[in-house]
């Protein structure tokens, strides 16, 4: 079991997007699953454009399943709010599932729509049980996309699900 210092190492060098440094840190041991001081691993501090980095870690054995203790966001959904669709399908490629919700009832969908991640949302559209889900405010990842002025997101969900 690696030490403490070991895991705030790793994490720092994940949240740096320091790959070589990562990879040296899971070479001395460093537990990929690992929480530094605030209780985070390194796949959850990870700095998300950084896709090689964040495969480095799937490959090591990251857990895709541990949400962040606030509102239970995953990786994914991380990810999916930041636009990085690279990252996003590296982690589907691994097996991430865009149909758990956070606390607020948001899918990977609701908060790629809410931004206007429109390569993000024909990305995970395509896997999400139903793109219809509402949040627990009631709105579905086409309303977020029209109320916050997400024109081409918002048309782009209307004619996916017109076509399904």
């Amino acid at each position: 079991m690696a030490d403490g210092s070991l895991n705030d190492k790793l994490c720092r060098a994940s949240a740096s997007g320091n790959l070589s440094e990562v990879l040296l840190m899971l070479q001395r041991g460093a537990d990929v699953n690992g929480l530094n001081e605030f209780k985070r691993t390194a796949l959850q501090v990870v700095m998300l454009g950084h896709t090689a980095l964040v495969e480095a870690l799937l490959d090591a054995g990251a857990d895709l399943s541990r949400c962040d203790p606030v509102l239970s966001l995953s990786v994914t959904h991380d990810a999916a709010r930041e636009g990085f669709v690279d990252t996003v399908r590296a982690l589907m490629r691994h097996g991430a599932d865009v149909n758990v919700a956070d606390q607020l009832g948001n899918l990977p969908l609701h908060l790629a729509a809410k931004e206007g991640h429109l390569e993000v949302v024909k990305l995970v559209i395509e896997q999400t049980a139903n793109p219809q889900t509402a949040n627990k405010q009631g709105f579905t990842a086409g309303q977020l996309a029209s109320a916050h002025k997400k024109k081409d997101t918002a048309e782009y969900i209307d004619a996916y699900l017109c076509s399904h």
